[in-house]
């Protein structure tokens, strides 16, 4: 069987922040992981979509983490909203994770699907907004580029 990715990741897909972006390529590493086990009906295959959750759960919630520290460090006004989406979406996977465990309808090429729609709207719509708030930071001298560099991240 040939592998085949379901999504690729595109530089229109980008917000400038290096570290923000190489986490985002990893979200679409792990997406097509789990597209990729779908493709299985073995119980070996559903080990290795267990395991493909795991990971996708692990890594989303890593990398929201360090989403909050730059609006917290930021004071981006729309922090809350912005969190309240990461929350929800850690129990919308969480709630799909448990369904597929207790074997309860999931469908999970669906699921996959969901994550990638999930993603892809997040960065485009959400996080976009979090990087014009930066850069207007940046323009107005509030804070150090973090668009070349983790000076926010990295910051006391």
């Amino acid at each position: 069987m040939k592998e085949q990715n379901y999504v690729k990741w595109d530089d229109r897909y980008s917000i400038g922040i290096p570290l923000v972006d190489n986490q985002h390529k990893q979200l679409v590493v792990l997406t097509n992981e789990l597209y990729k086990a779908c493709h299985f009906s073995n119980e070996a295959a559903k080990e290795k979509f267990r395991k493909a959750i795991r990971e996708a759960v692990a890594y989303v919630k890593f990398h929201f983490s360090v989403e909050e520290r730059i609006m917290e460090k930021a004071d981006y006004p729309e922090y809350a909203v912005h969190k309240k989406h990461h929350i929800e979406f850690i129990q919308e996977i969480l709630n799909n994770v448990m369904a597929f465990e207790t074997g309860k309808r999931f469908v999970p090429r669906q699921f996959a699907k969901f994550l990638w729609d999930w993603i892809l709207s997040h960065i485009a719509i959400t996080d976009s907004k979090l990087r014009d708030h930066l850069l207007k930071l940046h323009k107005e001298g509030k804070i150090e580029s973090i668009f070349k560099n983790k000076s926010l991240i990295n910051a006391h």
